[in-house]
């Protein structure tokens, strides 16, 4: 989008008040189809963090992420937690994943997640 859609721009800035960590939203960017919940910035930020703590390759990683610091405007990123892409009938990964979307690239939204099959 050339400019965000201030309807997600103001879903984002609920999620990132804090008041609500159960949206369920899909969203296609870039051509990718991803499901699952948001969370505010600080939340997805410190549990990739305690992800990248756990890992013996990838720890050094984990204190660019531990670390927030508080922006100005409206909310440009949307951070999703136990997400996947949908790709045909499977959502990847299985267990779900981080994922860091910018709202100015979504080109197509709606609430709550797609069900999917992995069989």
């Amino acid at each position: 989008m050339s400019k965000p859609d201030e309807l997600l721009v103001d879903v984002a800035a609920l999620v990132e008040s804090g008041r609500s960590n159960q949206m369920s939203l899909t969203v296609v960017t870039g051509g990718a189809v991803i499901t699952g919940r948001l969370a505010p910035e600080a939340v997805w930020r410190q549990r990739v963090s305690e992800v990248l703590t756990d890992s013996a390759r990838l720890g050094e990683f984990a204190a660019i992420f531990g670390t927030t610091t508080p922006r100005e405007g409206p909310p440009t990123h949307l951070h999703f937690h136990v997400a996947r892409i949908l790709q045909g009938t499977v959502g990847i990964p299985e267990t779900g994943g981080m994922y860091r979307v910018s709202i100015a690239d979504v080109s197509a939204w709606t609430m709550g997640d797609f069900s999917y099959s992995d069989h």
